[in-house]
């Protein structure tokens, strides 16, 4: 019979402690910086960031957070690989949605551009503008697969009017290596005000993804589900399932699929042939007053080269299986 020594208890808790430590980092979490974003952690590691914040007192305040959206990062680096503020196109930022809406036949609002840029911001500071607002997070889960959150955000004319109320809900799930993470965002924009078109053109509405303001626009590609479609052409294609880019920051390549979920609205059309990256789904819908249009998009982000385009068309048809 072994004997029960102090040490070799002391060893076995140490074990199980460890233990512990590596399963609760072998999940999502998440980590919130309060007033500013939220952190979402996979094996401790963060691979998107949600960036909620609002601040009105400067010109630059301003300019950094008239809109919420989503960062994605490089888990090995902590690196963003998405665009904040700044830069070319100030306005295009991470995994970001966007309209020109029209309500009850007037008042014709840009949710897409906003503050447009720094300049924009400076002059606009003291005068009332149309803003997205970030009011609250709701449902908010994580455990050893996936990790889920909804935030709450009013688009509010001038005057602080509610002209929509959305509950954007975004979904990580683990996706196999070299993938960083997979994500389903779901956005159910409801009409408060009044009968309300949401429209623009392919390039300033939709659901978009934008890389980091540093992308090599010379290695920049694309990939769509028949080989025949190009860049050239991809405007004149109506409800393609989905798109898919490759691109290069600082030497490191980067890949994405961005899905068009079944159920969204006819007409769909793709943007994706800028060589700066950004790109996207564009529906154009109208909704009653106190009625709600749900749109559903899928992303996988990957490091390195994109897979096949069979691969693409299989992770694309798990989504819609959904």
């Amino acid at each position: 019979m072994h004997r029960i020594t102090r040490r070799t208890l002391v060893t076995a808790a140490l074990v199980l402690a460890v233990g512990w430590a590596a399963a609760a980092h072998a999940a999502f979490t998440f980590k919130d910086t309060p007033g500013k974003h939220l952190d979402v952690l996979l094996d401790g590691k963060a691979v998107a960031r949600y960036m909620y914040a609002f601040d009105r007192s400067t010109p630059e305040g301003l300019h950094e957070t008239y809109k919420p959206y989503l960062h994605v990062l490089d888990p090995d680096t902590g690196d963003l690989i998405t665009k904040g503020a700044g830069g070319k196109y100030s306005h295009h930022r991470g995994i970001f949605v966007g309209f020109k809406i029209n309500v009850d036949g007037a008042g014709n609002y840009d949710f897409w551009h906003i503050a447009r840029d720094l300049n924009y911001a400076k002059k606009n500071l003291e005068k009332p503008i149309h803003l997205m607002l970030h009011r609250k997070v709701v449902d908010q889960q994580a455990n050893a697969d996936r990790a889920a959150f909804t935030a709450v955000i009013e688009w509010v004319d001038p005057k602080g009017k509610v002209l929509v109320e959305e509950h954007r809900t975004h979904t990580f799930t683990k996706a196999p290596a070299p993938a960083i993470v997979r994500i389903e965002v779901v956005t159910t924009l409801k009409a408060v005000a009044g009968d309300t078109k949401f429209s623009g053109d392919p390039e300033h509405a939709g659901c978009q993804y934008r890389p980091a303001n540093e992308v090599d626009a010379k290695k920049t590609q694309y990939v769509f589900p028949k080989e025949s479609i190009t860049t050239g052409n991809v405007k004149k294609e109506r409800d393609l399932p989905w798109a898919a880019e490759q691109y290069v920051l600082g030497g490191k390549t980067y890949s994405v699929l961005h899905v068009n979920c079944p159920g969204n609205p006819e007409g769909t059309v793709y943007s994706a042939y800028r060589d700066y990256g950004r790109f996207g789904a564009f529906p154009v819908f109208e909704v009653k007053q106190g009625e709600a249009q749900k749109l559903r998009y899928g992303f996988i982000i990957w490091k390195g080269d994109l897979p096949s385009r069979e691969t693409l068309q299989k992770d694309c048809d798990a989504f819609a299986a959904k």
